[in-house]
């Protein structure tokens, strides 16, 4: 592949002159701000407008699971526009539907409907508006270590140090700790402990606050890159899953990040066998080449609907042009194995590479995660764990981080760095041998970690 300029485009300079002076960006400080101007991308790889390549080690923000201009969603999108740009939600139409089928029958059974939104976050909140409306209860659980949005419930869902300055204690959220060995919040030294004290302190804190008061527990299946890509133990789904049911709670599974073949199954709930009663979606849906989301909605839930209207929706819900890429792009991940892809980076590239990282880097603690999902954990010294950079989402970007992805960027890597880890996930259709080589520039600039380690 050939790093192109497209014919006639501003010269970079303009480009980041307009970027500047005009774009508001969302999650830094705005005279912080760096934006690379992109000039194209294609597979695995985006370019600049002087030609220099960088591997997307993070698929973008973990939605382009197929990497860039996938031939077959282009043509799609190209297809759908000559025929319908856009069409009302009340209005049916055959590739709206015909994605809905598609999702449905990739869900957990008993899950045949869908509700289709414009972004994760607003996902959330429809999910939540279904649980309260569901159960008639008003209050919501989630866990620390998580992100499920910035709209106004989303945020107070959310379980990083982003939601601090928006919080204002008026969503009716509960908050709890989820399984994390590594930082155990229980003492914990096997994966089996933790396990059963996680679920321990759920049912304790679903106790003292009231049972009958929550309508939703409210989890990323993994949670991701503001959680670390903490995979759960085994048996921790299953034991949230009998927890709501014996108190009449709602489950919700977040799965914008990790739906849609990242880790190897559709979605991130069949690694466990456990159907929740509502699953967010976006992202990896499309590859995000238009944006489009949604809520799978299942059977108990949709029947509290089937007589009285459901008070909520939007202008876009189902818009065409994203619907005609998502069919495109579960049919491309379907016929070309994506999913059995994703498990073998996972289990034969990424996986060993990192592990010989934690072997020879004093800055990596710890490694977690299932495909094309992967979270570095960079530590100042290995024996207590303390981390590398600060636990902080107001001062933006540290020193160390900043240095870091100067090291990745000037080797090709285009990373994912958030608080103090790296974040490895690359298109989910990523070739062995070009992901391999990237993890050995990776390799390679983490050194710039281990020269800020104790000692």
């Amino acid at each position: 592949m050939t790093a192109t300029t497209p014919v006639g485009a501003p010269a970079p300079e303009a480009i980041v002159a307009d970027d500047r002076a005009h774009v508001f960006h969302p999650w830094i400080a705005q005279d912080h701000r760096f934006g690379l101007p992109v000039a194209g991308a294609e597979g695995s790889w985006i370019w600049d407008h002087s030609g220099n390549r960088y591997l997307d080690l993070g698929s973008q923000l973990m939605y382009a699971n197929l990497g860039h201009r996938h031939p077959k969603v282009v043509a799609a999108i190209k297809a759908q526009a000559e025929r319908l740009c856009v069409v009302a939600p009340h209005f049916a139409n055959d590739k709206r539907g015909e994605a809905a089928r598609l999702i449905a029958e990739r869900a957990p059974g008993g899950m045949d409907h869908v509700l289709f939104t414009s972004t994760g976050g607003e996902a959330v909140e429809h999910a939540v508006r279904m649980a309260r409306l569901h159960t008639g209860r008003p209050k919501l659980l989630s866990a620390f270590h998580s992100f499920h949005g910035s709209s106004t419930t989303a945020i107070h869902l959310t379980g990083d140090p982003r939601r601090w300055r928006n919080d204002t204690g008026a969503a009716g959220v509960v908050h709890f700790f989820p399984p994390y060995l590594y930082r155990s919040a229980f003492g914990a030294e096997t994966a089996e402990q933790e396990c059963e004290r996680a679920l321990e302190h759920l049912a304790q804190v679903i106790e003292l606050e009231g049972a009958e008061t929550f309508a939703a527990v409210v989890l990323e299946s993994i949670p991701g890159v503001a959680g670390g890509v903490l995979v759960p133990p085994d048996g921790y789904l299953a034991g949230v899953r009998e927890l709501c049911d014996r108190h009449g709670i709602l489950l919700i599974c977040d799965e914008v990040m990790v739906g849609f073949g990242r880790v190897g199954h559709w979605f991130a709930v069949d690694h466990w066998g456990v159907t929740p009663d509502l699953i967010t979606f976006a992202k990896g849906v499309n590859s995000g080449y238009v944006p489009l989301a949604g809520v799978i909605v299942s059977d108990r839930v949709r029947r509290t609907f089937a007589q009285q209207s459901y008070p909520a929706g939007s202008t876009y819900s189902g818009h065409p042009l994203a619907c005609a890429a998502a069919v495109a792009a579960i049919t491309a991940m379907t016929e070309e194995g994506v999913l059995a892809h994703a498990t073998m980076l996972g289990e034969e590239v990424i996986g060993p590479a990192l592990a010989e990282m934690v072997a020879t880097h004093p800055s990596v603690g710890e490694i977690r995660g299932l495909g094309a999902f992967w979270a570095i954990e960079l530590v100042r010294d290995g024996g207590s764990g303390e981390r590398l950079m600060p636990f902080d989402a107001v001062s933006g970007p540290s020193p160390i981080a900043m240095e870091l992805y100067q090291a990745c960027i000037g080797r090709g890597l285009w990373p994912v760095i958030h608080a103090n880890r790296v974040h490895v996930a690359p298109p989910c259709n990523t070739g062995a041998e070009e992901l391999a080589g990237g993890l050995r520039l990776l390799d390679e600039a983490l050194a710039v970690a281990d020269a800020h380690c104790a000692g």
